[in-house]
């Protein structure tokens, strides 16, 4: 049989495993929860724990707390912080809509922890989980504290250089392909000439932007608000506690964290990871665009549009032979689809926020955070196994430019836009190019058509038809 120990809270005993570190509380809520078996992300614990150590940190400085105490609480929220004691954190994110479930684990872990690296038992009660590790604070404003630091750092330090390595990637193909003119669609029908260059310039851009957008989200991310505790009145925290403990994190993590202007509004709303949020489908939405565009130019080889070639990662088919898709592709869509679901959820959870708590943090906090986990390691993938292989058909590219209809653009300038419509209706219904019927119609001199014609000044601003 497993054994157990008694652990108690303020509702009375419960029977906890005896190797867990975490007590009553956690218990009571592992039995409360059993939903979905999905657990608060990594970098949220691990926030968490930076809160604690700072927390020991500043109350021993401010003499709240004795070293002895501290020391032993900063060693046990470190072990936190590093991922040792991961399995001692069990709980299901669908929980109490504050977290005080997951706050109290944290509390409980790192108070029975410090009391081993004491030498005590963990049912013995020097260390306690509230009056110690979680003094001057509340779940109220520790848990969104955790989860703005946890999306800033992970924003930071995992997507935003991800998507800059995809911004290269895609602005080398633009280099690359600068030479190559190709056939541009609207409305997916045939348009005018554009260089493949351009296009994926174009790419690059939407990625910048998006970090850009990023970025900005950051900024919402960084008022904290530790040191409100309940309800944003700052009951029972020392005024200095919060300050000290927003620096430290700032130097854990060289981030600009800083003490929420108004605490009422930071308990209240959730309206900066909302924002950071709308960051996210904003970079999913572009993402999409992009992995779509990219499969479709590839597409067939021999039978689609087949401009671009992608590298040929797995096979394709249980059942047909030498069939290679573009999965990456379609990996990094289906992940843009979740992020846009998670948004809506976060979105929705935004809304209850109804006087002055939100309850809907711990699901906001995993979407947040698995929809920047997502991002970050899809377009990883993308980048490194599709765009850096990508290599453009340069026979196909070209070869598809004469047959466009859209080739009469050129020659609205010259001799206006009815007669071109006239020629391009007629090159549609005799299955004939621009440049066949003008001749034949004699519209214009061969040499002067040949000019007007050419593909390629027809992919920079001016005038085809006067001087550039």
């Amino acid at each position: 049989m497993n054994k157990t120990r008694i652990e108690k809270d303020s509702m009375g005993e419960m029977e906890v495993p005896a190797e867990a570190l975490y007590g009553a509380q956690t218990a009571r809520a592992l039995a409360n929860f059993p939903i979905s078996g999905l657990r608060m992300p990594r970098p949220f614990i691990r926030a968490l724990g930076m809160i604690k150590e700072q927390g020991a940190r500043a109350n021993m400085e401010l003499g709240l707390l004795d070293k002895h105490r501290a020391l032993a609480i900063m060693e046990a929220a470190e072990e936190v912080i590093e991922g040792k004691l991961d399995e001692h954190f069990p709980l299901d994110v669908f929980q109490t809509g504050s977290g005080t479930s997951t706050n109290m684990n944290a509390n409980e872990v790192i108070a029975n922890r410090a009391k081993l690296l004491l030498g005590q038992a963990p049912e013995s009660a020097p260390i306690h989980p509230n009056d110690h590790v979680n003094l001057g604070q509340s779940s109220n404003d520790a848990i969104p504290t955790a989860m703005h630091i946890a999306a800033a750092v992970e924003i930071r330090q995992t997507l935003i250089p991800a998507l800059h390595a995809l911004q290269e990637a895609l602005g080398e193909k633009a280099e690359a392909f600068d030479d190559i003119v190709t056939i541009g669609r609207t409305h997916l029908q045939d348009a005018v000439p554009v260089r493949l260059g351009q296009i994926f310039s174009g790419y690059a851009r939407q990625v910048a932007l998006s970090k850009r957008r990023l970025e900005g989200a950051l900024e919402g991310l960084m008022e904290l608000p530790l040191g409100g505790t309940a309800l944003g009145t700052g009951l029972n925290t020392h005024p200095e506690f919060a300050g000290k403990v927003i620096t430290g994190i700032s130097a854990v993590t060289n981030l600009p964290f800083r003490e929420a202007s108004n605490h009422f509004e930071a308990q209240a709303a959730r309206d900066g990871a909302v924002a950071a949020s709308a960051a996210l489908r904003g970079c999913a939405v572009s993402l999409y665009k992009i992995a779509n565009d990219i499969r479709f130019l590839g597409s067939g080889p021999r039978c689609g549009l087949g401009e671009l070639i992608l590298p040929a990662v797995q096979p394709g088919s249980s059942i047909m032979p030498g069939k290679v898709n573009p999965v990456m592709a379609e990996s990094l869509i289906q992940v843009s689809a979740q992020v846009i679901g998670n948004d809506a959820t976060i979105a929705l959870s935004g809304l209850s926020g109804n006087f002055e708590l939100n309850v809907m943090i711990p699901v906001i906090a995993y979407n947040l955070l698995q929809s920047i986990e997502l991002l970050a390691r899809g377009t990883s993938a993308f980048t490194e196994k599709c765009v850096r292989g990508i290599e453009a058909d340069r026979e196909r590219c070209e070869g598809l430019i004469e047959e466009s209809l859209a080739m009469v653009t050129a020659l609205v300038p010259v001799i206006g836009y009815d007669k071109a419509a006239q020629i391009a209706k007629k090159a549609y219904d005799t299955g004939r190019t621009v440049r066949q019927v003008a001749l034949e119609e004699k519209t214009l001199p061969a040499e002067e058509l040949d000019r007007l014609l050419d593909p390629r000044p027809m992919t920079e601003p001016g005038l085809p038809g006067k001087t550039r």
